[in-house]
């Protein structure tokens, strides 16, 4: 069987927890899965609940794997369901949110927000067209918290160096260019207090992009597309974020053909690896089932995939919120 994760908010809008959905089946085969030290650290790290209607149907042997790794059971209506535009709020006496709330229309930009979204989108089309880095150099002279989180994350990679970084170009070169496009592709999800929908947005797409890494590697491409498949992960959900149709979003930027057949028309090797991902968050197992087949993907490596790319999303918050705290 499929194991489907769903991401939940907690009442300050921030991924709480994950809700396990396990599509049809035999569950007792997920039993190693469970059993594995991958799926206890994401359960040590995110607090893991499953529905009492579903948790029925499992069997006891494997229920209990789960509440010994620290699954919660839930009733349903522990979990409010929110889709529309605009805020949401969390009832009283319900724990957590869930819903598509946040892959709705932004609110409209205002000060900072638009400011570093700009700016780093600006980055993302100069990295992508390998412009001098001087060009790139000179926009992070103009947002601070771009320079900053920049400064900070090569810090990090170079600790026990005791390499002092003294410009923005010496910081853009150790980082290296393809981390450097990473990043900032990361960067332009990360928290904005503006924006209500930022941190499931920035967990939502740090799983898709991982997930698409890994499924690319598993399937037997090379690195590039490896790297190209996480490209896509990524701005498959620019339109939403910026609240425009992605073909407009994707115009600037110089990006392959391969990209934008996929992103536009799901076309190509990344164009089924991006319909697996859309099959796997509607939690609909008999399309990714057929997708898996035809990758020639077991589904027990889906699965484990699947609970890695969560652990790294787990990962990208916490650098994300350490930026913001500083």
């Amino acid at each position: 069987p499929i194991l489907f994760l769903h991401l939940l908010a907690d009442r300050k809008l921030n991924p709480g927890a994950v809700m396990l959905d396990i599509g049809s089946g035999e569950p007792e085969l997920l039993s190693p899965l469970f059993g594995n030290a991958d799926f206890a650290a994401l359960a040590a790290e995110l607090p893991c609940v499953i529905g009492t209607n579903e948790a029925s149907l499992l069997p006891a042997g494997l229920l209990q794997t789960l509440q010994d790794q620290g699954c919660r059971l839930i009733e349903g209506n522990a979990v409010h369901q929110a889709d529309g535009q605009g805020k949401p709020v969390l009832p009283p006496g319900m724990e957590w949110l869930g819903g598509g709330w946040y892959l709705t229309p932004p609110p409209k930009p205002v000060g900072s927000q638009t400011l570093s979204r700009a700016m780093a989108l600006k980055l993302v089309q100069l990295v992508a067209a390998d412009a001098d880095t001087r060009e790139i150099e000179e926009i992070f002279r103009h947002d601070p918290t771009l320079s900053y989180q920049l400064l900070r994350i090569v810090n990090s990679l170079s600790m026990g160096t005791n390499k002092k970084i003294s410009s923005f170009s010496q910081a853009i070169l150790l980082l290296g260019r393809q981390q450097l496009r990473r990043w900032l592709n990361l960067m332009l999800f990360a928290a904005r207090k503006e924006d209500p929908r930022s941190a499931m947005l920035l967990a939502r797409v740090a799983v898709r992009a991982r997930t698409m890494e890994l499924l690319a590697k598993a399937s037997g491409l090379d690195r590039s597309a490896q790297e190209l498949a996480f490209m896509a992960g990524m701005f498959s959900l620019l339109g939403i974020l910026f609240g425009q149709p992605l073909t407009e979003v994707l115009k600037p930027l110089q990006v392959s053909d391969v990209l934008v057949d996929a992103l536009l028309k799901n076309e190509g090797d990344l164009g089924r690896l991006l319909q697996a991902i859309d099959a796997s968050e509607r939690g609909d197992a008999e399309a990714l089932a057929a997708l898996l087949g035809q990758m020639q993907l077991p589904t027990a490596e889906f699965n484990s995939i699947n609970i890695e790319s969560h652990r790294w999303m787990l990962g990208v918050i916490k650098e994300n919120e350490g930026g913001a705290r500083a």
